[in-house]
């Protein structure tokens, strides 16, 4: 708790837990947020060894900031507590959340028994923002890419896609509702979808 215990630092961890972001991009997908808080945080965590600043190479020379092989460990940790959160009664999946935070969930939450061997390459387009994924060994690998070409592809906003693959009503039921639209063969859309569900909230 020392290293990570202070309001912000996890979310900017999970942030980064897809790869690089600018100042700003961290900014977008933490909303509320002030400029002077998220640099503090992001230099106690570089001076904690959990991230660190990189520059790119020309012709985009932006500052970035990443996570180092240690503070990449931190991912099991945040997945558990996502896992243990959404067990929680007041959990609702149509609060907003950043479109990381919403891929990150759908890698947390899989069913890896079931995804086994799930054939198919996924695109997804979250809030506009590209992303790639593919099933493998029942964990669902996610990179921000160009979906282009994939077998199936899911877009909308992230707090229309939660609902979608945590609610009940099925995959042509929230394309006619205007929650998401896909692209693919509908029967394997399902069938991805249905790799995902909440925990039950137990209270013994």
């Amino acid at each position: 708790m020392e290293l990570i215990g202070e309001r912000w630092a996890l979310l900017i961890v999970r942030e980064l837990l897809l790869g690089g972001r600018r100042f700003s991009e961290l900014r977008a997908g933490l909303p509320g947020i002030s400029a002077n808080i998220l640099t503090q945080r992001l230099e106690g965590l570089e001076a904690s060894g959990i991230l660190r600043r990189r520059t790119l190479p020309s012709p985009a020379n932006a500052q970035v900031y990443e996570l180092t092989s240690w503070g990449k460990k931190l991912e099991e940790p945040i997945f558990s507590l996502s896992r243990w959160a959404a067990g929680s009664p007041a959990h609702d999946v149509t609060l907003g959340l950043s479109n990381t935070a919403l891929m990150l969930s759908l890698r947390t939450m899989i069913d890896r028994d079931a995804a086994r061997g799930f054939p198919a390459e996924l695109g997804f387009r979250v809030g506009g923002e590209p992303f790639r994924a593919q099933v493998i060994d029942g964990r669902l690998e996610i990179e921000r890419a160009d979906p282009k070409g994939a077998e199936l592809l899911f877009e909308g906003e992230p707090t229309a896609l939660a609902p979608t693959f945590y609610g009940r009503d099925p995959l042509e039921e929230s394309q006619r509702l205007g929650r998401v639209r896909f692209t693919g063969d509908p029967a394997l859309g399902q069938r991805f979808v249905d790799l995902f569900h909440l925990p039950k909230f137990e209270n013994d």
